[in-house]
């Protein structure tokens, strides 16, 4: 997959090369013009090798031949060999005397690229001097000006940027890229090539940390996803229990490229599916990257009805567990050129991906967006160092945005081609929503035994639900991302059991730690009782907050899925004040409650209300903390 991209950057260039007429070759040599056309006859078959070979033996016929030195500079440029694609394109500008346009553009693209931008924008002055007719060409040549001088502008070589390549054990193949990581950091997951060529296995491997905090030998990721086909760019729910990934050929597919999915039981991955054809199309789609609670799936696809050539798409999975088809990120996001390599933050709400086709430093750039009120906003490019000349894709943020991961060329390494990096990322471009996660067990509360749970986040501030996961039903592990600058409920649901409701305030933005709960299911039964943290009152009084809302509506599903029970709405407080206000105040809060279940439908018949005050604590009241825990509604089985 990562090949593919290079391979098609490599035919878009040489297809865009001006095409010359014998007639208006500079050379008399006819050895060194057929030489030139035998050489065409091979590029447009792809079989560049051997061009580059028939355009030498031209140039040694004829050194002065500045077509030939512009067609094997192209191919060079193409082929990433800046240096030696800068020397050829030279000698073509310099024999024709600077009436070479075809070179005086590429040596433009080419500085871009080299983040020479100065020189860049001489060569783009003289190619537009030239009064040019080919209006895409004009247009390229307007973006590689506008990028220069925006390099020139943003310039900004910050002495924290210091990527760094992972150790040998990580970096061990001829190629690695597209790398993520667990949330808890402790494991990376990419993509391994054993050689340079598409002709090479591609499989997904993993490498874990040891307890000295280094990096272990990597290990094929399961027998059961890699094949004898191709495994590739692939992206995990922060659980860990959702894969889904690219695979190009051998498997049953849609397309050229399509998706496929494999889930997490245990320890044991389940043999991957094709995600169907809701997502995957006769077209390309590839470079997914999940929503942290794996039910929404950004890609990339070239499929049509898009705004480029390859564009970021969407697929939510719905409340039947069925992906819906996907929709276009729209104009705000996708260029008419190439968007590539998503990914979306575990806060959901920062999207990065790479473009050509927006304001940058020259090929493609990284950018960020983040939705508000479930719009996009403007993307920002990342800016400089992070983003050169160079292309930069496959970017990886950990989970608190303190570290970034990405894929690069070894340019210094024959026998390597690309390794991972990682970099701590400068303070001006780290999320402004950073997230923890809360993890654990599901366990039936009576028998101990692991349970297979609903584990749903509602963001309290905005009212909707922000993940809904399955906790493990092997050995009931779950874990779910929590979003600084909210406040969430959380909710641990399954058939016979009461409900667990868990609050969180991360509304401040603090250091957040990784919570380890617990959760033991109570199955429903006359007595059972549980807390409903997320009720809220107003100090020192019997007002419902609005928040409160999410709650309630929990609390008539429950009865709705529970027919026959009859519930008890019992209000407590700590010991601090007036024991007789206590009780009165505990009597509302709870009737309070009652009343506005009632509003929403409930019968009275199912209903019942009581306020304890201060006499049945849960926790000594002997500081603030126990004193808050004891000021709380609860719901209990009374039939």
């Amino acid at each position: 997959m990562y090949i593919m991209r290079a391979s098609l950057i490599l035919v878009l260039s040489l297809l865009s090369a001006v095409v010359f007429s014998q007639s208006q070759l500079s050379t008399k040599s006819k050895k060194a013009a057929e030489l030139y056309y035998q050489a065409d006859n091979y590029r447009v078959r792809g079989q560049y090798n051997v061009a580059v070979q028939l355009l030498e033996q031209a140039i040694d016929k004829d050194d002065k031949f500045h077509e030939a030195y512009f067609r094997l500079g192209v191919i060079y440029k193409a082929k990433k060999d800046l240096n030696r694609a800068e020397e050829l394109l030279l000698n073509a500008y310099e024999l024709s005397e600077g009436k070479n346009a075809g070179a005086t553009f590429e040596l433009a693209e080419l500085y871009l690229f080299k983040a020479e931008y100065t020189k860049s924008i001489k060569y783009i002055d003289e190619f537009f001097a030239a009064q040019p007719k080919n209006q895409r060409r004009i247009q390229e040549a307007r973006k590689i000006k506008t990028d220069a001088e925006f390099a020139l502008d943003n310039l900004n070589e910050a002495s924290e940027f210091d990527p760094r390549p992972l150790s040998d054990n990580v970096n061990a193949f001829a190629m690695q890229y597209f790398p993520i990581l667990t949330v808890d950091e402790q494991s990376i997951i990419y993509t391994r090539r054993l050689g340079t060529s598409m002709d090479h296995d591609e499989d997904l491997v993993i490498s874990t940390k040891s307890a000295a905090g280094e990096w272990q030998k990597p290990i094929s990721l399961s027998e059961n996803i890699n094949s004898e086909f191709n495994e590739g760019t692939c992206t995990l729910s922060a659980d860990g229990r959702v894969l889904i990934f690219t695979s190009c050929y051998g498997r049953k597919g849609y397309g050229s490229c399509d998706l496929y999915i494999s889930k997490k039981q245990g320890e044991e991955w389940s043999v991957p599916v094709n995600l169907g054809a809701n997502v995957n199309s006769s077209a390309w789609e590839s470079q997914p990257s999940l929503s942290s609670d794996g039910r929404t799936l950004y890609f990339i696809s070239n499929r049509g009805g898009g705004i480029g050539g390859r564009d970021i798409w969407v697929s939510e999975m719905d409340d039947n567990d069925v992906w819906t088809k996907p929709r276009n990120l729209g104009k705000n996001i996708n260029t008419l050129y190439d968007e590539v390599s998503p990914f979306i933050h575990p806060n959901n709400k920062t999207l990065y991906f790479a473009s050509n086709g927006l304001t940058g430093f020259g090929g493609f750039d990284i950018f960020y967006t983040e939705k508000e009120n479930k719009v996009w906003s403007q993307p920002v490019n990342m800016g400089s160092p992070i983003n050169t000349g160079a292309d930069q894709v496959s970017l990886f943020i950990t989970a608190n945005g303190k570290k970034g991961y990405y894929s690069h060329e070894v340019s210094n390494n024959a026998e390597q081609k690309g390794a991972i990096f990682e970099f701590e990322m400068p303070e001006k471009s780290q999320t402004k929503y950073a997230t923890s996660y809360v993890h654990g067990r599901v366990f039936d509360a009576e028998t101990k035994k692991p349970l297979q749970a609903s584990v749903e986040l509602i963001d309290l501030g905005e009212n909707q639900r922000e993940a809904l996961v399955q906790s493990d039903s092997i050995n009931g592990k779950y874990l779910i991302v929590l979003r600084e600058g909210s406040e969430f409920a959380l909710y641990i649901n399954k058939a016979g059991y009461l409900f667990e409701s868990i609050s969180f305030n991360y509304q401040q933005k603090d250091e957040l730690e990784p919570v380890k709960l617990d959760v033991y299911l109570k199955p429903v039964r006359e007595g059972e009782k549980i807390v409903l943290n997320n009720i809220f009152f107003d100090i020192d009084s019997y007002q419902i907050q609005n928040k409160s809302g999410v709650e309630i509506e929990k609390i008539i599903k429950f009865l709705t899925s529970n027919p026959s029970a009859r519930v008890e709405i019992g209000g407590h407080t700590d010991n601090t004040g007036n024991e007789s206000y206590n009780t009165t105040l505990s009597i509302k809060r709870a009737q309070a409650v009652y009343n506005l279940l009632i509003e929403k439908g409930v019968p009275k018949s199912r209903l019942a209300y009581e306020g304890y005050g201060q006499s049945k604590p849960a926790f000594p009241n002997d500081n603030e903390e126990n004193r808050k825990l004891n000021r709380r509604i609860e719901f209990k089985v009374i039939r």
